[in-house]
């Protein structure tokens, strides 16, 4: 009986039209119903992760790994609200971010940019606070844009937006491509929107971004060590 009852809810999945229609701002899970009901928006999409949690949770004390995990989840959410991001999920020790705006490559960049800043910030309360510990925090970013399809998945009283889409799929493996010297990875597609205040910086100005080829996708990427002050 009850696979029966899963059943008919696929085939009724299948057989429903969707009803999608265009977003002006990232929507909320209030906005979007359980059926075939969708909306379609152009978002910027941003994951910031941490680096070896492996490690971590199986290097030291449960309680310390939940401080860093903490540490870095809040200052990440306090930089992407403090640049107009919206804040869609959390995923153990990685969040998820979508700006939607004018700007919303820029403040994707500068985000991340700030995030990095802030990663140093929280290695030195680190070693203030913990001075006899060798543990450095170390993180990723990715960033991409495109179309999203934004459906609700789940069922009554247990359900999440699903954020389908390039952006949201690229932003996530980009993260695999950082290393400690190069935290950041962006798409081309987000390099080529960003405004100069986050494409180069230094006395006298200059590039903060490399760019570098993701051979496994076949496009252009860059990658940055950069950081903004928070």
């Amino acid at each position: 009986m009850a696979s029966k009852e899963t059943m008919d809810k696929v085939r009724e999945i299948f057989k429903t039209v969707w009803k999608v229609r265009d977003g002006y701002k990232v929507p909320d899970s209030d906005s979007v119903s359980l059926g075939n009901d969708a909306v379609s928006i152009e978002g910027t999409v941003l994951y910031a992760d941490m680096q070896d949690s492996t490690g971590l949770v199986n290097g030291y004390k449960a309680e310390f790994a939940a401080e860093i995990y903490k540490s870095y989840l809040v200052a990440a959410c306090d930089v992407i609200r403090a640049n107009g991001g919206e804040i869609t999920a959390f995923d153990g020790d990685r969040v998820m971010a979508v700006y939607k705006n004018e700007t919303q490559n820029t403040s994707a960049a500068k985000s991340a940019l700030q995030i990095n800043w802030i990663v140093g910030e929280i290695n030195k309360q680190l070693k203030v606070s913990y001075p006899n510990s060798s543990y450095m925090l170390r993180h990723a970013i990715g960033i991409d844009v495109s179309k999203l399809l934004v459906a609700k998945t789940g069922v009554r009283n247990n359900n999440d937006l699903v954020w389908i889409g390039r952006a949201a799929n690229y932003a996530a493996k980009l993260c695999v491509l950082c290393t400690s010297e190069h935290p950041i990875y962006i798409t081309e597609d987000v390099h080529s929107k960003l405004h100069v205040s986050a494409s180069k910086g230094g006395t006298p100005p200059q590039p903060m971004w490399e760019k570098r080829v993701w051979t496994d996708k076949g496009i252009n990427v860059y990658r940055t060590h950069w950081w903004w002050s928070f």
